[in-house]
């Protein structure tokens, strides 16, 4: 029996698989507005209005950016993957900033611990009820108030705030321009930052402790949002506040700046702290930034944190936290400070 064997003529490779035209055009796809809405996050120039609201939500930009570096994996061109590489890091840089402010304090200094607490109540609709069960379940010694009405005064009043913050600046008002701020701590009103279409009262706080007090200033903040031709007014309320917040002292800024980190509006007031150093933007320096404060209700939107406690840098601070509240489209901001005492 003869076998006969037959050799193959065809070649050993194997046939190299055709790169899909699909991928890298998806991928630049992603890419568009990662790139322009980069651009303008990069230089910082008085952008008009639409660019001032897009900025607000930089940080969401971390998504297509991740989806088009997935994409350009997959269509196997080089120079994609780098350039998408470069723009994810960016985003990441932006989120997680190498020079936000931090605090500098004298480890053995004696501090007064102070817990403060923010909320933009929304034309008084917030619920009094749970204001007063957060300020007393997080031992909070300082409320601050934006867009604050005589009714929700009432309901604070009959839901036991006075027993818990009996000392008060308030002027309520039927618009979003009312203000309160509750201490639990002797307060000393101080004057109001000028030409701000809302009031942003600045009051003194004098805490006692284990030995001297300690003073804090408080400016109960309210910025008039971006929106059509407001957004010059807007840069003014923030120039205003970093005036304010180049002043020496333990100072805090507290309230709806109607800003994010993402602006540099907002960045400019951190930077010019007192004697060139920076302010503390509490909310960025826990790491938390990702952690929306606006908006709560209504239509959905991905959340942006427009609701700060901005620290002079000599103040500690721990237990940045946020907290929805009924009734209102802003949560409410929290955290504890160690303010350094008078001696």
């Amino acid at each position: 029996m003869t076998i006969r064997t037959t050799a193959s003529t065809g070649s050993s490779r194997r046939p190299r698989r055709r790169r899909s035209a699909a991928w890298p055009v998806l991928c630049v796809l992603a890419s568009v507005p990662v790139a322009a809405l980069s651009v303008f996050r990069a230089i910082p120039a008085e952008w008009p209005t639409i660019v001032v609201q897009l900025l607000s939500f930089t940080p969401w930009l971390l998504v297509p950016a991740g989806v088009a570096l997935l994409l350009a994996v997959a269509g196997r061109r080089r120079w994609l993957v780098w350039l998408t590489a470069v723009a994810a890091a960016a985003q990441l840089l932006w989120l997680f900033p190498l020079d936000y402010g931090r605090s500098i304090t004298d480890a053995e200094a004696p501090t007064v611990q102070l817990t403060a607490m923010n909320i933009n109540s929304e034309f008084g609709q917030a619920d009094a009820a749970e204001i007063v069960r957060l300020v007393r379940e997080n031992g909070v010694g300082l409320l601050t108030i934006q867009e604050h009405t005589k009714s929700l005064e009432d309901g604070l009043t009959a839901a036991g705030l006075p027993e818990l913050l009996p000392n008060r600046l308030s002027d309520p008002t039927d618009d979003a321009a009312g203000s309160a701020i509750y201490s639990a701590h002797r307060l000393e009103a101080v004057g109001v930052l000028p030409d701000t279409p809302f009031q942003m009262p600045v009051v003194r706080l004098t805490m006692e402790g284990a030995g001297t007090p300690a003073v804090l200033e408080v400016a109960n903040v309210h910025a008039l949002p971006p929106v059509d031709v407001r957004v010059d007014q807007w840069r003014s309320d923030l120039a205003a506040l970093a005036r304010l917040a180049a002043r020496p002292g333990n100072r805090l800024l507290i309230g709806d700046f109607n800003a994010t980190y993402d602006h540099k509006e907002f960045r400019a007031l951190l930077d010019g702290g007192p004697d060139g150093r920076k302010m503390v933007d509490v909310g960025t320096a826990a790491g938390m930034r990702l952690v929306p404060t606006w908006p709560m209700e209504g239509q959905r939107l991905p959340g942006i944190a427009i609701d700060h406690l901005v620290t002079s840098p000599g103040i500690a601070s721990s237990g940045y936290a946020v907290h929805r509240i009924s009734g209102t489209d802003h949560a409410a901001v929290l955290a504890t400070l160690a303010v350094p005492s008078a001696g």
